[in-house]
């Protein structure tokens, strides 16, 4: 593969990865302006099914030959795969809610050491010394990065439940997407996986929703919130990672770490000492460790 290829390659992952970075800042400024977890979701879904919509309409309408549908059993089983997407949404948005987006990102990056867990428990496949290293130093990098070792930080218990909540619920959306019905195009499986999502979060915003539901959140944060969340980095992604393949895209799609930090650190004006950017660099180290060889066999 030419290296300009893998160069437009690593461009459309870190694009959305950056996309994803950006998502907690636009949804703690929403919580700015009195809108409920409920309507940043629901929101946020909707504009995300109606774009998926239109995507795969042009999608159909420009191929040259019939586009594989997806069967009922798919379906079913990318609705089923969705709603760990729709629980990852409503945990990392609570986690949002009452702790810093900066610490909220790092506590997401758990991903990095469950999915070892979840792989082995699963798979049957013991971690290897460099996965384990790499754990270790995520764990290291995590202890730095939300900044507990100093006494003068008081970290809300309910923001780190639900971060670590959103990050068990997002390793399980990454072990099953990549599994499931990966015959049809990236286009039908992130729509299904958004109709199953939106099972979860309709039901959370019922169950929750105790005041009339704010219609104003589709005009002012909705579109961004699906733009950023779940339609722009799909497509990015789904388009990149082929090209890169699995290991040096995951060390790109690392760039959400950074990026969702400094977004929150230049907008929100929250406070990142250097103990806490030394805490992210360890974790995107880890992140590398665990795909460099990888990379090297591709």
């Amino acid at each position: 593969m030419s290296g300009s290829n893998v160069f437009k390659g690593v461009v459309l992952v870190g694009l959305g990865a950056s996309s994803y970075g950006m998502l907690a800042t636009f949804v703690k400024l929403a919580y700015g302006e009195n809108y409920t977890t409920a309507e940043v979701t629901v929101s946020q879904f909707i504009y995300g099914i109606v774009g998926m919509l239109l995507i795969n309409a042009f999608n159909k309408s420009k191929a040259k030959r019939a586009v594989e549908k997806a069967t009922p059993k798919n379906i079913f089983n990318l609705m089923l795969a969705g709603t760990s997407l729709g629980m990852t949404s409503v945990f990392y948005y609570l986690c949002v809610r009452y702790i810093n987006v900066s610490i909220a990102i790092v506590l997401l990056m758990q991903t990095v050491w469950m999915g070892v867990l979840l792989e082995w428990i699963l798979e049957k496949r013991a971690p290897s010394g460099q996965k384990i290293i790499a754990v270790l130093i995520v764990l290291t990098g995590t202890i730095l990065a939300t900044n507990i070792l100093n006494n003068a930080v008081a970290l809300d218990w309910r923001g780190i439940f639900w971060g670590l909540m959103a990050a068990a619920s997002f390793t399980t959306t990454m072990f099953t997407a990549n599994r499931v019905a990966i015959g049809i195009s990236s286009a039908q499986r992130s729509l299904y996986m958004l109709l199953g999502g939106a099972i979860i979060v309709f039901g959370f915003a019922l169950a929750t929703q105790n005041t009339p539901f704010n219609f104003t959140i589709f005009m002012k944060w909705g579109i961004f919130l699906a733009l950023f969340g779940t339609i722009i980095p799909p497509i990015l992604m789904n388009a990149g990672f082929p090209i890169t393949g699995i290991g040096l895209g995951s060390i790109v799609s690392a760039l959400e770490l950074p990026v969702s930090v400094m977004m929150a650190f230049v907008i929100l004006n929250e406070k990142v000492i250097f103990l806490q950017w030394t805490g992210i660099a360890l974790i995107i180290f880890a992140i590398v460790l665990m795909n460099i060889n990888l990379k090297k066999k591709e």
